[in-house]
């Protein structure tokens, strides 16, 4: 099973806060205390694995933004 829609957005906003705080995705797994591979699969369209909530809130932290910016502006 790959990621619904609304799981896809939440990745695709953790991966655009990742990049624009120039931060790897090593530097991701370091903060969450997984491997970096994890991450790898987390931000892959074509595995399943997703953040948990407590990682996004873990994320919010680690990018001063509010855990509500992982999410769509809309519904979808």
């Amino acid at each position: 099973m790959l990621k619904s829609k609304v799981e896809s957005v939440i990745v695709e906003k953790a991966i655009q806060l990742r990049k624009n705080a120039k931060k790897t995705q090593r530097d991701v797994a370091n903060k969450l205390g997984v491997s970096a591979g994890y991450i790898g699969q987390v931000e892959s369209p074509n595995s399943p694995s997703m953040y948990s909530y407590d990682q996004l809130n873990e994320l919010a932290k680690f990018f001063n933004c509010s855990p509500k910016d992982f999410m769509a502006d809309a519904p979808i």
